[in-house]
Formats: structure tokens, C-alpha cells, sequence
């Protein structure tokens, strides 16, 4: 995950632009991994672990009636995540993620549902709906990897650039 993430800072510093990220069932990894690397101050903005619920309302501006209608495991909450970290940090992207990690199912859903977000300029937005399996610390590590890979291949995208 380093090796992604330091392709992720080197792709941003590159392009001239910056990431925060919003976390819930990561609880900070993702923010963890991007810092990792030296010289990460040069993108990485900051993040929010929204962990409870109301704070995800409360930090990231995601609308109350949409958490009160679908709970905090939506595409919606994590596209509203993104959106709401990116203009918290002025950001360029605003990376979220939200989900059950498990072992217990979460507003229904079954551990392993799992949304990535990203929001970017232009107010352009790209997301993922994850079904993972395994136990608690393998659904976090992967959605960890889902997350940098999605920004990966969209910073990718940005400079015609591909990884094989």
C-alpha cells in the first residue's frame, strides 16, 4: 500500500494539487498510508475521521435527512464526505470512504459494504461500491487500497499516464 501511496503523492506533487481525505471505518489508515512517505506535506492536506455518525453532519457538511433516509453506509454519504473534506481543507480532492468493517452488520447493511468517494475539481465526482469479504482488519486494509487506488487511477487519467 506504501508503494501506491507514494505513487499517489508523486502524481499530485506533479500536478500541482492536493489531497484531504474523510475516513469512518478506516479510522485514519488512509491518512496514514499518504504520510507515510517523506515529503508528503507537499499534497496531503489533512482529513476527518467521521467516525460517529453525526459527526460525518456535523464536520463534513453531509445533509441530516439524507443520513436520516439511508443511514451512514450510502454512495451518497461517502460522495457528500468527499465533497464536504475537499472544501473544509481547500483542497484539490477530497478523498472518503464509508462502510462496515464488521463483525456486526451496521443500518442493515452486512460487514464488507463499503463506499469510496473522490471528489475533484470542477466539482467532478468518481466512486467505487465495494462487497468485501474477510474479517474486520482485512475489509479496512482493503478498502484502504481501493480508496489510493481509485485517486491513483484518476491522477493517472489527469496526466495520460497508466500503471501496468
Amino acid at each position: 500500500m506504501m508503494s501506491v501511496a507514494s505513487q499517489v503523492l508523486s502524481l499530485l506533487v506533479r500536478q500541482g494539487a492536493t489531497v484531504a481525505v474523510a475516513e469512518s471505518l478506516t479510522a485514519g489508515l488512509i491518512g496514514a498510508a499518504l504520510t507515510d512517505p517523506a515529503g508528503a506535506s507537499a499534497a496531503f492536506r489533512g482529513g476527518v475521521i467521521a467516525y460517529a455518525t453525526d459527526l460525518k453532519e456535523s464536520l463534513l457538511g453531509v445533509p441530516s435527512d439524507l443520513l436520516d433516509r439511508e443511514g451512514a453506509v450510502h454512495p451518497e454519504v461517502a460522495a457528500a464526505m468527499a465533497t464536504g473534506v475537499r472544501k473544509l481543507t481547500g483542497s484539490d480532492y477530497g478523498l472518503a470512504v464509508t462502510g462496515v468493517a464488521g463483525p456486526d452488520p451496521q443500518d442493515g447493511k452486512p460487514a464488507g459494504t463499503v463506499h469510496v468517494a473522490l471528489a475533484g475539481p470542477g466539482e467532478r465526482l468518481w466512486h467505487r461500491d465495494l462487497r468485501l469479504t474477510g474479517d474486520r482488519d482485512t475489509i479496512r486494509t482493503a478498502t484502504c487500497r481501493e480508496a489510493l487506488n481509485l485517486l491513483q487511477g484518476v491522477l493517472e487519467a489527469n496526466t495520460g499516464e497508466h500503471s501496468g
